[in-house]
């Protein structure tokens, strides 16, 4: 029993992961695009605006997505009829997001400026504004979709908008050269046809809206609002602090000729290869939140969570091991003698990339432990999980940034993760008592630490692409040693995948 509910998660894991995977790795290949057609000025104004329309995300959609599937999720277990909820929760998001656009465009020269930019650069804002506008109207729609497991539909709407988007930065930074303005008129027409390819999904709207079960909606929601600005800003309080360098802190650390904006141009080019962590968390959280809500109630289920959280945090450790060891090595290769992944002038800001790494197996930490606050309703404790993670955090690019820019930068979101997954573990196992593994999880991440130092400091051991591998595969092996037992489900789940493919 115990191992079909697991294999249900896999496979919506796998589904969700396959077409995220697919989808951003699509989008990755606007990173080099980007690098290489725009100067470190123009990457630095739009990995500003960029982050800032990740934080406005929050503010537009005010958590209604997570309220909708716990709320809807409640009407499918009693056997009431949830189209009612869609239809309040579409209707609310469309009003609003539409107001917040108006303001946006109204008061761009004032948001550009408020956010370390000139007046001059009040178009992005509006761009920016758009695209928030169409991707809140997405929001209801696609979890409707992970709701009714149809995972499928979910995949092919976003892999088509992701197309759409690479297909168009490809045509307007190219041959059409239309700068950093083609970049954001590119991201509008992905969002464009992924709203047109949900339309089906509105069918299910009503006339009718109430404000009854909004309010209710918005008490279960409305704490993700502050928390989930808050979490972002642990990842993007380093942007906003970045543009504000002085320019003598920026010539002492890196020498004439920078300016704040190509300080974040570069900061934020290079921290995007944490996407490799950031897309299984990703993928992971789409596939666990409907996971939890709907085996809550089994009596095997704090057991079942137990082994999610060590499976997916080994995993997660793994990987950011591996791209420690080798994304450098990957950014720095000249593909065919004429393109770097990131150009040479990029690599100044390469030593981030294993705290950018870490930071995300804490994110995977939280992730996992922020069921038992879902699952007992006690929401009201998430605004100060995250925002000790990002006082943490923004306490420490404030110190640290004018000391050592980028790597200041990068320290300071391990700080915040690990602060933030120390406090969820804490509310959340006062409301929902789990016994999880954390001396194993322990052990495993200070090996994990110490092997990612002796791959990547210099004169420690041989910069040698077998003796990372050897590294890792003894770091695994460590792994299944200290989790026999989820070790043992893993590998019964890929006997019977391969019993089946003969």
């Amino acid at each position: 029993m115990l191992f079909s509910k697991l294999k249900l998660l896999f496979k919506d894991t796998v589904i969700y992961g396959t077409s995220t995977i697919l989808a951003r790795s699509l989008n990755y290949l606007l990173v080099p695009l980007y690098a290489n057609q725009l100067s470190t000025f123009d990457n630095g104004i739009q990995t500003l605006v960029y982050a800032n329309i990740a934080i406005a995300n929050v503010l537009f959609s005010y958590g209604l997505e997570t309220s909708y599937l716990k709320s809807a999720s409640d009407a499918m277990r009693e056997g009431r009829d949830e189209r009612g909820l869609f239809s309040t929760a579409f209707i609310s998001l469309l009003f609003t997001s539409t107001l917040f656009t108006a303001l946006l465009f109204l008061l761009a020269p004032q948001v550009s400026t408020m956010i370390g930019l000139s007046p001059g650069e009040q178009p992005f804002i509006r761009y920016a504004a758009l695209i928030l506008w169409i991707d809140t109207l997405l929001v209801i729609p696609f979890a409707e979709l992970r709701l009714k497991r149809q995972a499928v539909r979910f995949a092919v709407a976003r892999i088509s908008g992701v197309l759409m988007v690479v297909a168009s930065a490809f045509v307007l930074l190219g041959p059409l050269r239309q700068g950093l303005s083609g970049a954001f008129f590119a991201n509008i027409l992905g969002s464009l046809l992924t709203l047109a390819m949900l339309l089906p999904v509105l069918r299910r709207l009503k006339a009718a809206f109430s404000f009854a079960e909004l309010r209710e909606m918005l008490k279960i929601g409305l704490p993700y609002v502050p928390t989930g600005i808050a979490g972002l800003l642990i990842h993007l309080v380093d942007r906003n602090i970045l543009i504000r360098m002085p320019a003598s802190d920026i010539e002492r650390i890196y020498g004439s000729g920078f300016e704040a904006s190509d300080v974040v141009g570069i900061y934020g080019r290079v921290a995007a290869f944490g996407v490799v962590l950031q897309l299984l968390i990703q993928v992971f959280r789409f596939a666990w939140q409907p996971f939890f809500l709907q085996h809550s109630a089994d009596p095997d289920a704090k057991r079942l969570f137990r082994h999610v959280l060590s499976i997916s945090t080994v995993l997660t450790m793994f990987i950011a091991l591996a791209a420690t060891f080798f994304v450098p090595d990957l950014v720095r290769h000249h593909y065919g003698g004429r393109l770097y992944l990131l150009p040479p002038g990029y690599w100044i800001g390469l030593s981030v990339l294993p705290w950018i790494f870490l930071s995300y197996v804490f994110d995977m930490v939280s992730t996992n432990l922020s069921a038992g606050i879902l699952i007992t309703g006690t929401t009201r404790y998430l605004p100060a999980v995250t925002f000790a993670g990002a006082a943490v955090t923004g306490f420490f690019c404030w110190w640290l940034i004018p000391l050592s820019g980028m790597e200041g930068a990068a320290w300071a979101i391990v700080a915040g993760t690990v602060v933030m997954s120390a406090m969820m573990a804490y509310f959340s196992l006062r409301a929902y008592p789990v016994r999880y593994d954390w001396e194993k999880l322990l052990v495993l991440l200070l090996a994990g630490v110490g092997a990612g130092w002796a791959g990547t400091v210099p004169g420690v051991l041989p910069a040698d692409a077998a003796l990372k591998g050897a590294l890792l595969a003894g770091y695994l092996l460590v792994a299944a040693f200290l989790f026999r037992e989820e070790s043992a489900l893993v590998l019964r789940k890929l006997r019977g995948r391969l019993a089946r493919g003969r």
